[in-house]
């Protein structure tokens, strides 16, 4: 799992995806096997986690990037390209946001 410190100089992305109960478990099979077989490959991959909520209503990751134009890269690889259309279909929505660690505690 990725540490969250305040200096670090690369890029965060936090994706949360909003489904349902009855798709909850092939979205996050979809998403471990993206995550091991194409984003972890990539150039500028430090590290990620998934996380599910209780209710199986919503997934969010957390993935660490050298730089965010390795993150862009990745999105653009016809690979995902494709990946994200299966994933478009078993959530409602799925928004990936980049941020800069502001504080850590």
């Amino acid at each position: 799992m990725p540490e969250i410190k305040a200096d670090f100089d690369g890029q965060t992305v936090i994706c949360t995806f909003e489904m349902t109960p009855a798709t909850a478990s092939e979205l996050m099979e979809h998403l471990q096997k993206a995550y091991t077989e194409c984003i972890s490959q990539a150039a500028g991959f430090l590290g990620a986690g998934l996380h599910m909520n209780d209710a199986q209503t919503r997934i969010a990751t957390y993935s660490k990037w050298e730089k965010r134009g390795d993150y862009q890269a990745m999105l653009r690889s016809p690979e995902m390209i494709a990946r994200n259309k299966v994933i478009a279909t078993l959530c409602r929505s799925f928004e990936p946001v980049m941020y800069e660690v502001a504080a850590d505690y």
